[in-house]
């Protein structure tokens, strides 16, 4: 699942580099591997401060703008993602994502100099872990672009993110049938899943975590 993840990033138009930002630990030995293998830059940084975790990559690696892609996310789709980054650079944007795509198929974009006040200035456990959430909360101070993007889905509900075993499965039902070796676009999901509408309710009852969930235990300031 990470490759595909992996080949999506590369495949993306606008993407100067690709860096692993991961955290230390012998689980991640074989994604660190696997990600060099691949010519991808690492970072190995805090378990639970992602926001410190991607401060540091950046200030490591450079780049103006940080382009955010979990590593849940599969099917974000390289089309969205390269509009996204060419709507940010029009727009002088701090934030920067699409309105109205499936959940896990987008990607969101973060100016640098907006980064580092993030990090100077998040104190809360889900600020430090969804990395973005300082921001959003202070439209006063930074220029949030949110761009409407209108596609054909005619599953209002579709769950494109991989965080249960539910959307594991619709995710390997996908990949299994559509991948031909290259990232496919989001239009051959919607083409599959109308020819087998019945898979869209795999895991169309989970609900997605609110952004000020952290699961974060200990105090990490």
């Amino acid at each position: 699942m990470i490759f595909h993840v992996f080949e999506r990033v590369q495949a993306t138009s606008g993407v100067d580099r690709t860096v692993l930002a991961t955290c230390d630990g012998g689980e991640n030995i074989k994604i660190i591997d696997l990600a060099r293998s691949m010519g991808i830059l690492v970072f190995i940084g805090s378990e639970d401060n992602v926001l410190e975790r991607f401060h540091q990559a950046a200030r490591e690696f450079g780049g103006d703008y940080i382009l955010r892609v979990t590593g849940d996310n599969p099917f974000t789709d390289p089309g969205f993602a390269a509009k996204t980054i060419e709507t940010a650079l029009t727009a002088g944007a701090d934030l920067c994502y699409l309105s109205n795509l499936p959940l896990g198929t987008g990607a969101g974009i973060i100016k640098r100099s907006a980064l580092d006040m993030a990090y100077l200035h998040s104190d809360k456990p889900y600020q430090l872990e969804h990395v973005s959430p300082y921001i959003k909360e202070h439209p006063e101070i930074f220029r949030i672009v949110v761009r409407e993007f209108e596609l054909h889905n005619p599953f209002p509900n579709l769950r494109l993110t991989v965080d249960t075993a539910e959307d594991y499965e619709l995710a390997s039902v996908i990949f299994r049938h559509v991948y031909r070796g290259a990232p496919f676009p989001f239009s051959e999901v919607i083409r599959f899943l109308e020819q087998n509408p019945g898979l869209a309710a795999i895991n169309a009852h989970i609900e997605q975590r609110s952004i000020t969930h952290s699961s974060i235990q200990c105090n990490t300031l």
